[in-house]
């Protein structure tokens, strides 16, 4: 008969055979692999933020350049309706949202800065320093819809 022979039992008391460092090894980074990988995600970032801040800035002065133009359409209206320009946004119907620095979330303040009867200059000022410059944003509209960015952000 040609069976192959079973491995002896080991004796009663003997230690048994422990596998060899190269079998034991699992596959894993090292601290150092990790630490590395750390350090370069963390440039990374850091290049990329100011980048970032200021695609939000301008973001938002989106919010500031609808808002002065809807106020337009509405000083227009008047002006069709009555022959002069409001003198204030109660008078319009416009109503300003719950601003940021309030609990709510508009990040603009809309003011009429002045309005004649055939002349009227609106403002939005921003609430908050969008990418930490030091200067909050400013947009104004007049009569002739000629929208522009008084301090830019």
């Amino acid at each position: 008969m040609d069976e192959p022979l079973a491995a002896p039992a080991p004796l009663a008391g003997a230690p048994h055979p422990t596998p060899t460092q190269a079998e034991e090894r699992i596959a894993a980074f090292t601290l150092t692999e990790l630490l590395i990988a750390l350090v370069i995600v963390g440039i990374l970032v850091y290049l990329a933020l100011p980048d970032y801040s200021q695609v939000v800035a301008q973001a938002k002065a989106t919010e500031a350049k609808l808002q002065l133009e809807h106020l337009h359409s509405l000083q227009t209206t008047h002006y069709y309706e009555r022959s002069q320009y409001a003198g204030d946004l109660g008078a319009l119907g416009f109503r300003q949202q719950k601003l940021v620095s309030d609990g709510g979330t508009a990040n603009y303040r809309i003011e009429l800065v002045n309005a004649g009867p055939r002349t009227y200059m609106a403002r939005a000022t921003a609430v908050a320093d969008f990418d930490q410059d030091g200067q909050y944003n400013v947009w104004e509209i007049d009569h002739d819809k000629a929208l522009r960015e008084v301090i830019p952000d």
